[in-house]
């Protein structure tokens, strides 16, 4: 409370109330400095009977957020406040005698007391709201750092060696092992005020163990980032772990239904984990256009599917010249496409095919007999089953036809 109270006590007072300051002080293990000017306004409401002034309020709030920046705790400060002024109310008979040149009556302690400890109180609120206040842009300061490392990770615009030295700070090792990312998706987004973060990985930590995981909200998404040191064992089955893991609890926490998780693939370093995290954002467009039955998709388990959509030009060609003709049909191509998929989904099983569809077996065999009809391909023929499955796959991926094709 530097610069606050008018110093008018006898140089023996000020002495006594400094020696009372460090006594305080050493006895908690925190610097004086974090009491400073707290008795000498106490001693001055002792003598004038009048409330803290609002400079002082404001001082006290001061060392409040000095606290913060020292690194102690809330509870530490009460009580450092609450002993220096208990041991100054057992030696202001002493100091209020001394500067008035008489012994205090009996009676002025009762509104002596009033007065000093109203003034504590008042200094302890003030205290107490310095310190949230601080603690509270503390907390904002670092949430917004890690917003923008978990941003400059995921996307690579920090360099390796800038990663791994903000990746140690937030306790993600990446220099060590390899990281697998996971993304759930929910038909509910999810956004960075729903604690979802703290909720997950309390979790994570209580069912799978204390490993490395960052978690974070991304564009209406959850992002898991785990981590296993190469001494822990293999990475194989930890994105399966994490993923039934969060994908339930962010669609309870955010009240959703739907839910989908994609699972990259595990990779070394701060460019593995953007690898991983683009393959697992590919696992999820993948199963959602392909309407796979999973909730959780691995990228391993769909590469084939990447090889597919890697050239779209000869994929959508390849489309257009099998399926095309399908066009022609009465109700469009998709109902065929459909059939086809559910068809090759049962393997080549008509009756179970039927089941999926909702409709007759015989609905079911009209349909691939006007495939063949318009297209030339028979379903159930195994040299013309490879180029209609790899057909319907990439009109799925593609989206059509419901988009157009885009041919060279």
């Amino acid at each position: 409370m530097t610069t606050v109270v008018q110093r008018t006590a006898p140089p023996d007072a000020e002495r006594a109330l400094a020696e009372l300051s460090e006594a305080v002080a050493a006895r908690l293990g925190v610097p004086a400095a974090l009491l400073d000017g707290y008795p000498e306004a106490l001693l001055a409401v002792a003598r004038t009977g009048r409330r803290l002034s609002l400079e002082e309020q404001a001082s006290c709030r001061r060392l409040g957020e000095q606290a913060v920046g020292m690194g102690v705790g809330l509870p530490t400060m009460v009580d450092l406040h609450m002993q220096a002024s208990r041991r100054l109310w057992s030696r202001l008979p002493e100091l209020l005698g001394a500067s008035r040149g008489r012994a205090v009556r009996g009676g002025e302690l009762l509104g002596i007391g009033e007065a000093v400890w109203r003034a504590a109180d008042a200094a302890l609120g003030a205290v107490t709201a310095g310190y949230l206040e601080a603690q509270q842009s503390v907390v904002r300061q670092e949430e917004e750092e890690w917003r923008e490392f978990v941003d400059d990770l995921l996307t690579g615009r920090s360099g390796v060696a800038a990663s791994i030295e903000r990746g140690e700070h937030f306790g993600l090792q990446l220099a060590a092992g390899r990281h697998v990312v996971v993304v759930v998706e929910c038909d509910r987004a999810v956004n960075a005020g729903s604690g979802i973060r703290r909720i997950v990985e309390d979790a994570a930590r209580t069912h799978l163990g204390n490993r490395g995981l960052l978690v974070a909200a991304k564009e209406g998404r959850v992002v898991c980032v785990a981590a296993r040191s190469p001494e822990s064992g293999s990475t194989e089955h930890l994105g399966t772990q994490v993923a039934q893991l969060a994908g339930p609890l962010t669609a309870r926490t955010v009240g959703g239904r739907g839910w989908r998780v994609g699972v990259g693939r595990p990779h070394a370093g701060p460019l593995g984990v953007q690898r991983s995290y683009q393959e697992a954002l590919g696992a999820l467009d993948t199963a959602a256009r392909l309407a796979l039955p999973q909730r959780v998709v691995h990228a391993a388990d769909l590469l084939v599917y990447r090889v597919l959509g890697r050239d779209e030009t000869a994929l959508a060609e390849l489309v257009g010249a099998v399926l095309g003709p399908l066009t022609h049909a009465r109700g469009g191509a998709e109902p065929l496409i459909e059939t086809l998929d559910a068809y090759f989904a049962a393997g080549g099983n008509a009756t179970e095919a039927a089941r999926r569809l909702h409709l007759s077996v015989r609905a079911v065999t009209y349909r691939l007999q006007r495939v063949q009809e318009l297209t030339g391909y028979a379903a159930g023929d195994p040299s013309d089953r490879l180029s209609l499955l790899v057909a319907v796959t990439g009109a799925r991926l593609l989206d059509w036809p419901r988009r157009a094709l885009v041919t060279g």
